[in-house]
């Protein structure tokens, strides 16, 4: 899992990106369509046109580190193109990454009456 502290927000870009990007390609992508400092410390989660990749790019401070992950069988849930961008929670990202359909969560049953 990637190391970044609890204050950090995770951003996802809805639609598709050209996988072939790098860091620079990426963080102009999020300057640029997404309104956001690839600087800033945040997580910014990219998706290509088969689904079955995503890019992470995230400034730690000191450089900048681009993660990738491919699955070897199912796709990754993204929403369309025209919700811009999303902020998803930790067990949101935690989800994704795992290849699990975030959107359809449910907490669990709580009481209404104690006792």
């Amino acid at each position: 899992m990637i190391p970044f502290l609890a204050e950090t927000k995770i951003w996802l870009a809805a639609g598709v990106t050209d996988m072939r990007r790098g860091f620079n390609g990426l963080a102009a992508q999020t300057e640029q369509v997404l309104k956001e400092d690839p600087y800033c410390g945040h997580l910014f989660l990219f998706r290509g046109r088969r689904g079955d990749q995503i890019k992470v790019i995230w400034w730690d401070g000191q450089g900048a580190c681009l993660f990738t992950k491919r699955l070897e069988r199912g796709r990754f849930v993204w929403p369309s193109s025209s919700d811009g961008k999303i902020n998803l929670s930790r067990a949101e990202f935690s989800m994704l990454m795992e290849g699990i359909d975030w959107r359809i969560t449910k907490k669990t049953w709580r009481p209404t009456v104690a006792g």
